[in-house]
């Protein structure tokens, strides 16, 4: 249950952040920037792991962050061309 929580919430700073460096999304509410965030998370995710493999029973990548934040940039760009 935790960890559910600790998505939403770092979900939420990773969208904030988005928002903040992406033009255009600022008119997105709590529950869309939240979601941006965790799926730009997992993009960044995926985008991190394609350069370097995490170490074996490790629970934090060392890019995931700022990769996080690159995720939900390019989910927010992607968005932006699809609502146009």
């Amino acid at each position: 249950m935790f960890h559910i929580i600790w998505s939403i919430i770092v979900g939420f700073i990773v969208g904030v952040i988005a928002r903040w460096i992406v033009p255009g999304a600022e008119h997105y509410g709590f529950i869309m920037t939240t979601v941006v965030g965790i799926v730009g998370s997992l993009i960044g995710g995926f985008i991190a792991t394609l350069f370097s493999k995490p170490e074996p029973g490790s629970k934090f990548h060392t890019a995931g962050f700022l990769m996080s934040i690159v995720g939900a940039c390019i989910l927010v760009y992607l968005l932006r061309f699809v609502s146009v």
